[in-house]
């Protein structure tokens, strides 16, 4: 059997007949975010493999690759071993997607096949079962000659085969048949014999690999990656995925594209002079700012001076906020003085919330590129990268993803400021979730004190890589009329332990402007 099985196959093709016209040509998978990581699509006419265990999206991606070809004007075939033809269509329904220009050959095992009167008795039922199978699937290829091919599952041809030797020849079969006939084909296959995947993955072209991940709290995460791909250079490592309505969303890592060019040189301005003078004369364009500090000091504040003052310079400002909702960001600066409601109606800011609980990483960086390259941000709040943490599945991967996001920021030109509140009010110990503090460029230092009996703030820049800053301490205020920055103050104590201690007299503190006298 096997043996007229591989003859059929074509084994005796030319090797000429199997470099057909189209070499080189990619073929769309339909999804916009995998074909960027293929670095255009999948070579076309070759076999490739896409695995993963129930409920990864195997099926979803494989309907969007023939539904691509359809739009193209390709003639797809579905063949469907281990799902009814019904079920395919509730799915394809389930994304408001239709069928009609599919071909779906639906193989799975019929009623009559499991009652008594059917069961095979001279050979084996995997001899003969096998053998009618893979005939059916040529014959319908034959009949439908499609340029496209899906065919789901590897997992039946497997139990069928039974042994893995007859199972890696019925491989060898499908692939000589399929070699030379101009059609792109994806096996489908759940992973429930690791044994025999291995057996897959050696013979295909390519391997794409679906997960699902769980974790105690929230909802599952799903990534991909491109296991394996002859010919062409994709983006390895793990890539992000939601299953939506209207199928499945890949969310490519981010990587170093090309620089905008030329950058806009004008340094990030606050519009208060003593704040500008205190980071030496404003925020270099393409720099990466962290905000630290305890809750409550102003962090948030301060992010939305310097947005507001972009805005109004024309530039476009991202907010992408965790902890609280746009409006209540809306009405909280607009109460102080900081009108960003007025920017956000004129297109200059652009608030994004985002669920930490639901966003994972990979999705979160991605809707960061997305505003950057088709709303062209220059300047990108992340309020808070506490939540940000919260929304990573394990701890040690966040550095990595803030390194690669800043990273991106940088080579596009982009400002970043970052908000990060440390535990605690005050103390001498104030620790944060994770140090970022070596990937910033500049870091901004917030910190409560005591003077008279008053709780004041206090603001200090602690590093700046590109250029020269103050080594004060000013005081820093949120009034109704904005943000207010002190003269430099010169009788501190205890800065570096956590509670700063003002020793000199109240009087030259930052209460009016008849009040700034010498410190």
């Amino acid at each position: 059997m096997a043996g007229v099985l591989l003859k059929r196959a074509g084994l005796s093709q030319k090797r000429s007949e199997m470099n057909d016209s189209r070499t080189g040509v990619r073929v769309s998978t339909g999804v916009e975010g995998l074909d960027s990581i293929l670095g255009g699509g999948l070579p076309s006419n070759r076999m490739y493999l896409l695995e993963g265990q129930t409920g990864t999206g195997k099926t979803t991606l494989a309907l969007q690759f023939l539904l691509e070809g359809a739009r193209q004007g390709e003639r797809g075939l579905y063949i469907t071993l281990s799902e009814t033809k019904d079920e395919l269509l509730a799915v394809a329904q389930s994304h408001g997607w239709s069928l009609a220009d599919i071909d779906i050959y639906d193989l799975a095992v019929p009623e009559r096949d499991v009652l008594p009167e059917s069961q095979y008795t001279l050979y084996h039922p995997s001899e003969v079962e096998l053998g009618e199978t893979t005939k059916a699937i040529f014959d319908q290829f034959e009949l439908v000659r499609p340029t496209r091919v899906v065919l789901d599952s590897m997992s039946e041809i497997r139990l069928q085969a039974r042994e893995a030797l007859r199972y890696r020849r019925q491989i060898m079969a499908l692939k000589q048949f399929f070699v030379g006939k101009q059609s792109t084909v994806l096996l489908l296959d759940d992973q429930t014999s690791e044994s025999s995947t291995g057996l897959l993955e050696g013979m295909v072209h390519g391997v794409i690999v679906l997960q699902q991940l769980a974790h105690g709290y929230g909802p599952a995460r799903r990534n991909l990656h491109i296991l394996k791909l002859r010919e062409v250079k994709y983006r390895s490592g793990f890539h992000d995925i939601n299953i939506e309505t209207g199928g499945l969303v890949v969310y490519p890592r981010l990587s170093d594209a090309e620089p905008r060019a030329p950058f806009d040189g004008q340094p990030l301005t606050s519009t208060v002079p003593e704040l500008d003078a205190l980071i030496g004369g404003g925020l270099d364009v393409g720099t990466a700012t962290l905000i630290m500090g305890p809750a409550g000091s102003g962090k948030s504040t301060l992010a939305a001076q310097f947005a507001m003052a972009a805005g109004k310079d024309g530039r476009t400002v991202a907010f992408f906020i965790f902890d609280e909702s746009p409006k209540t960001l809306l009405t909280r600066t607009t109460s102080i003085g900081i009108d960003l409601d007025s920017l956000v109606k004129a297109g200059k800011v652009i608030i994004r919330q985002v669920d930490p609980g639901e966003c994972s990483a990979g999705e979160f960086s991605y809707a960061v590129r997305e505003v950057v390259e088709k709303n062209n941000a220059s300047v990108v709040v992340i309020d808070s990268v506490n939540a940000y943490f919260e929304s990573m599945p394990e701890e040690r991967f966040l550095t990595p993803h803030v390194h690669e996001l800043l990273s991106y920021l940088g080579h596009q030109g982009v400002s970043s400021l970052l908000i990060l509140a440390q535990y605690g009010i005050v103390g001498t110990s104030m620790p944060v979730p994770v140090d970022l503090s070596y990937l910033a460029d500049t870091v901004l230092l917030l910190r409560f004190f005591e003077s008279s009996g008053d709780v004041r703030q206090a603001l200090s820049v602690v590093k700046k890589r590109t250029g020269d800053h103050e080594r004060t301490i000013r005081e820093f205020r949120i009034t109704a009329q904005g943000i207010k920055v002190g003269l430099p103050l010169r009788r501190f104590q205890g800065v570096l332990t956590g509670v700063p201690q003002y020793v000199g007299d109240a009087t030259p503190l930052l209460q009016d402007d008849k009040d700034r006298s010498t410190n």
